[in-house]
């Protein structure tokens, strides 16, 4: 029997479906990313409990460890990275016979997890996954995590350059995929990191729709 993680006061789920889970992701991750998505769920955690937060504490530990599988070759697919993750998610989750209400509201966790003004707005479990992954990424509502706990997760689960591997992890989506990119913050990452980069402006777009300019008037 395996002895669930703790950090703080906090411990994680240790359901037979979140071990999976874990496994699944340690097989299709670089540690860097590995890492990261464990991160996730430990500040997703802190921040729901700071918060007093009601919550699926499983669903939010699911979403939080699978959030990135649409940034693994294994998982790639046409869409959006984001979504790629929650159709991939899903598809797991369900496959071991997860209810479909708690895969849906996984899968709604992982395809909102980049959208800030959006996922914030829902329910505590994408706000948290969301919450979550954007204290690694970007440093948002760090200051909200206590030091020690900082401290105490990044000991845990070690950083190894994770601002280095998340970008070019974007990077490769970018280049596969660069008309997921319009109008995302992926724009940036695709103007920064991969050469010869070009979509379309959105302002472009905007103006090169068919309705004609006397129309406009």
């Amino acid at each position: 029997m395996s002895i669930p993680v703790t950090i703080g006061c906090l411990i994680a789920p240790d359901s037979e479906l979140s071990r999976k889970a874990a496994s699944l992701v340690e097989r299709v991750h670089s540690k860097a990313m590995l890492n990261h998505v464990h991160r996730t769920w430990w500040f997703a955690e802190f921040l729901g409990q700071r918060r007093q937060l009601k919550y699926d504490r499983e669903v939010v530990y699911l979403a939080s460890v699978l959030h990135d599988l649409g940034l693994t070759q294994e998982f790639v697919a046409d869409q959006r990275f984001e979504v790629d993750g929650a159709n991939a998610a899903s598809k797991f989750l369900r496959g071991h016979g997860y209810p479909a209400s708690k895969a849906d509201l996984v899968w709604e966790a992982i395809a909102l997890h980049s959208s800030g003004g959006i996922a914030v707005l829902m329910g505590p479990e994408i706000a948290l996954v969301f919450m979550g992954a954007h204290v690694d990424v970007l440093g948002l509502r760090y200051d909200e995590v206590t030091p020690s706990f900082v401290d105490d997760v990044v000991q845990a689960y070690p950083r190894l350059g994770f601002k280095a591997a998340f970008q070019e992890a974007l990077a490769e989506v970018a280049r596969k995929k660069p008309h997921t990119a319009i109008g995302t913050g992926l724009a940036d990452i695709g103007h920064r990191h991969v050469h010869g980069f070009c979509i379309p402006d959105v302002c472009d777009l905007i103006n090169g729709t068919p309705f004609t300019q006397q129309s406009e008037i």
